[in-house]
């Protein structure tokens, strides 16, 4: 298929003009109803996935870690079918695909693409200091169009420490572009990531397994296993996610000592390649280039939970 193609292929987006969703409120206005409101997501997060409850998924997935051996090196494989990924999958450590990524359409495009074919995009930065603030209901946001954003961090007013960042979005404008294999059977929808060098995740971990596509330039991503969240002060943003405030690129043990016994392993994912994340595993990202990634959480039980730790989770019918 040639370049014309594929931006044909990009141009057939919806004719009606798409709108972010609203931001989250800042606060509850007690902390009755913030509890309220985190017991009922957990209840729908619990639903979703087809379990009694979170917090004896999150215990399960911790158990079945303390069994897995620690790793130095993240494996790189060869292109998976499905049968094979879920295989390994179920194994609980991550690993990297070749031969998935790099047959996407948007691969073969420039990244100059973004600018002139998806510059009416409308898109949510994170902006001033994203990382502290990362898993706080009020951090700072700014709504732009892609092309404004593009502009700002390639001109001389982005800041040069810690750039905008778009992170977490849905683009449907670029689904079309991006083949996902059916590894993992309830997925939630694309999210994507754009920033250039510079831009970071901070260390985190979801509970759900979690396939992230590098697409443009290259990430450096640090993981530690889920059992050694007892080593990483962990705080929770909801029933799924829990932020640490180790930042192991900066290590300060002076402030955080147990975050010595953290196991770290770090792998760079290149352009064209899959990085898969079980869930409960801490993961820090960095941006070492300008940098598309686009990633799918799964929406159901996790890999690592073997037949008869399922069977104990599941919801009642």
């Amino acid at each position: 298929m040639s370049k014309s193609n594929l931006i044909s292929t990009a141009e057939t987006v919806a004719a009606k003009p798409r709108h972010l969703p609203p931001l989250p409120p800042a606060q509850f206005a007690s902390s009755d109803a913030a509890e309220a409101h985190r017991e009922a997501r957990a209840r729908k997060d619990a639903q979703v996935r087809g379990v009694s409850s979170i917090d004896a998924m999150r215990e399960a997935i911790r158990q079945a870690s303390r069994a897995l051996p620690s790793i130095s090196v993240v494996p790189r494989l060869a292109r998976l079918g499905e049968a094979a990924f879920r295989e390994r999958a179920a194994a609980g450590l991550p690993f990297l695909v070749d031969g998935v990524v790099n047959r996407w359409p948007l691969c073969a495009l420039p990244q100059s693409t973004l600018r002139e074919r998806f510059g009416h995009v409308p898109v949510r930065a994170r902006v001033g200091d994203y990382v502290n603030t990362a898993f706080a209901p009020d951090r700072a946001m700014r709504d732009m169009r892609m092309l404004e954003y593009l502009d700002w961090v390639e001109g001389e007013s982005a800041p040069a420490n810690l750039p905008p960042y778009l992170g977490n979005l849905e683009l449907r404008e670029l689904n079309s572009l991006c083949h996902w294999p059916a590894y993992l059977g309830k997925m939630g929808p694309p999210r994507y990531w754009v920033g250039p060098a510079g831009t970071v995740t901070p260390l985190h971990c979801d509970y759900d397994d979690n396939i992230f596509a590098q697409i443009w330039g290259r990430k450096r991503i640090i993981l530690s296993p889920p059992h050694h969240d007892a080593f990483l002060y962990p705080s929770q943003a909801n029933a799924i996610l829990f932020g640490s405030p180790f930042d192991p690129e900066a290590p300060d043990f002076d402030a955080y000592p147990l975050a010595r016994q953290a196991s770290m392993v770090e792998c760079i994912v290149e352009p064209g390649q899959m990085l898969y994340v079980p869930a409960g595993w801490y993961h820090q990202v960095r941006s070492l280039d300008f940098s598309l990634s686009s990633n799918r959480w799964s929406r159901a039980m996790p890999q690592v939970l073997d037949a008869t730790a399922a069977a104990l989770l599941k919801e009642p019918a």
